[in-house]
């Protein structure tokens, strides 16, 4: 068996039966793992997951959706649907009457995060107890 001559790093040691070393990763360039961290930031802020769950039973007006989002101001709301708009995720239709209905529904790129989305919400319906319950050991040994 030809050996070679390699340089352990400080502190480790090289066996020459040792050849199974996986290949180093591949890391995307920062322009992609920026777009994939504002995509996350989207999915994963709570207003977000409401309106992707309460919109996976069908189309809603915009004051129904308020109601069904309990604790989300008008503001937050608007905000909101306009982002989940702008990324694809939802569909404003305004009708045209007097007053204008505006009447807000998921995209089917929209409707392919309802599953994801779902699976989320119910895990922390779930484990809200055991999450409790975690806090309050945990501040509980904190303050010790």
């Amino acid at each position: 068996m030809a050996t070679q001559t390699i340089i352990a790093q400080e502190g480790t040691f090289l066996s020459e039966g040792h050849t199974d070393v996986p290949a180093p990763l591949q890391v995307p360039d920062h322009g992609a793992c920026t777009a994939v961290n504002d995509v996350l930031a989207r999915v994963g802020d709570k207003w977000t997951i409401r309106v992707i769950m309460a919109l996976g039973t069908g189309p809603l007006r915009f004051n129904a959706l308020k109601r069904e989002i309990d604790a989300i101001s008008q503001r937050m709301l608007t905000r909101t649907l306009r982002v989940l708009e702008r990324d694809g995720l939802v569909r404003r239709l305004v009708e045209p009457s007097v007053p204008p209905r505006v009447e807000y529904s998921l995209t089917p790129l929209g409707r392919s995060l309802q599953e994801p989305v779902t699976v989320i919400g119910q895990w922390a319906m779930d484990k809200r107890g055991e999450v409790a319950r975690a806090r309050a050991d945990y501040d509980a040994r904190d303050e010790g």
